[in-house]
């Protein structure tokens, strides 16, 4: 064997062992990971369904209060049920945002 083709089948073999470890690494957090499965996800909408649902329903409650012992020219009903609205929402888009930051931080520990 001529030096070149013991260099290409060592640079072969190197890539081929880091495929493996990676294949092996991605199929153990695969396993670590098996709980995450369908219920996972359904208990994870949940918590964002009602993330969004508890505040909106607060700022109605707060807003019928406020109509009934404090009567105006505006009602408190609608505009607390959007600010609670909105609020949920934000609470919905944080923890989208820090589930996907997770996922993609676990992506390129994987990489």
């Amino acid at each position: 064997m001529t030096d070149e083709s013991k260099e290409k089948l060592d640079k072969s073999n190197a890539s081929f062992s880091a495929r493996l470890g990676r294949n092996a690494a991605r199929k153990i957090r695969a396993r670590a990971n098996a709980g995450r499965g369908v219920w996972f996800g359904f208990g994870m909408m949940g918590l964002i369904g009602w993330s969004v649902v508890v505040p909106t329903l607060l700022g109605a409650t707060l807003g019928m209060w406020l109509d009934s012992h404090y009567p105006g020219r505006h009602p408190w009903t609608l505009a607390l049920l959007m600010a609670g609205l909105a609020i949920g929402c934000f609470n919905a888009w944080h923890w989208v945002a820090k589930e996907d930051k997770a996922i993609a931080e676990e992506q390129e520990d994987s990489e």
